[in-house]
């Protein structure tokens, strides 16, 4: 069997230890940055340094999966693989190797996890924000 040259070779899509680096990287800074609103009324200090864990967070987040989804749009483009789908081409190994790459990162537990994080802990900083802000 060939090695793929222009790919990175998947195997049964486990993580990288980057990937789950950044996966903790981004539930931190998506807890801080929700905390804010908790603590800034009471603890103003905690609150700007939550703030600053979590935009700074977030700027590593997002630049990694920039990173991530940059270097798998640079793949598709380097082995023309929406032409050959499009023209029905016989697809190589490696084709196939980089489409198994792109189908088990799309289909991460990781990324489901981490905007059920941002949907779940946005909706209780709102609520609590609410109750803060009108309730009180």
């Amino acid at each position: 069997m060939k090695t793929c040259k222009n790919c990175v070779e998947y195997k049964n899509c486990r993580d990288s230890v980057s990937s789950w680096i950044f996966f903790i990287i981004g539930i931190i800074a998506t807890i801080a940055i929700r905390i804010v609103i908790v603590l800034m009324p009471v603890y103003p200090v905690y609150g700007k340094l939550a703030w600053y864990i979590g935009v700074g967070g977030f700027f590593l987040f997002f630049l990694y999966k920039f990173k991530v989804s940059n270097n798998r749009a640079e793949l598709i483009k380097r082995s023309d693989l929406v032409g050959k789908i499009r023209d029905k081409k016989e697809l190589s190994h490696e084709d196939y190797s980089l489409i198994n790459g792109i189908l088990c990162s799309l289909s991460s537990k990781k990324e489901r996890i981490n905007f059920f994080f941002i949907f779940g802990l946005s909706a209780l900083a709102l609520i609590i924000a609410l109750y803060i802000d009108f309730l009180r």
